[in-house]
């Protein structure tokens, strides 16, 4: 297990999946999301990120883990997700409930994630982001990501909603 500094991190099981959907469809999709700084609700329509079965297949990868950040009352707050590529650590779903942004959680889901890929002896944390993101970007890269220049393309599936414009994903990678 990782050594994690912050009590209130850890790393999620199955029971937590349904807590884990709420919070990260309510940080990225839907009417909700718009009282945080991170909704994705004027891009994508919808109001699914991630449903249960998607999260219960990511936990169960091999080289996956959610992590979850848990309040005083261990109630889920945040999460995101961890995967193994080769010598490097994708990070995707960090997500802080939209009413709790801004206060410094996301910096230690953050913390946490780097701490977990000096346990596991990787080399750099990456991402994706949407490039049409600039505050997200500009957060990120305080906290010392950077833009690789790599673009792909960010494909529209039913399940996650409908792109209100065409959309790009920028990679960030950070050395840990």
């Amino acid at each position: 297990m990782a050594p994690f500094f912050d009590p209130g991190i850890r790393i999620a099981n199955l029971q937590d999946v349904a807590l884990i959907s709420q919070v990260l469809n309510s940080a990225y999709r839907g009417e909700a999301s718009k009282q945080g700084w991170t909704t994705e609700a004027h891009l994508i329509d919808g109001e699914t990120r991630a449903n249960e079965s998607m999260l219960t297949e990511i936990l169960l990868m091999p080289g996956s883990v959610m992590l979850v950040l848990e309040n005083e009352q261990e109630e889920i707050i945040g999460t995101m997700n961890l995967q193994h590529h080769g010598n490097k650590l994708y990070l995707g779903m960090l997500s802080i409930s939209p009413g709790l942004q801004g206060k410094g959680s996301g910096k230690k889901l953050l913390k946490a994630a780097e701490e977990y890929a000096r346990y596991q002896q990787m080399k750099s944390i990456y991402m994706t982001v949407i490039t049409d993101r600039s505050e997200l970007i500009d957060w990120y890269k305080r906290h010392g990501y950077v833009d690789t220049g790599e673009r792909k393309p960010f494909p529209e599936d039913p399940m996650t909603g409908k792109h209100l414009r065409e959309l790009e994903l920028m990679v960030l990678e950070k050395t840990v």
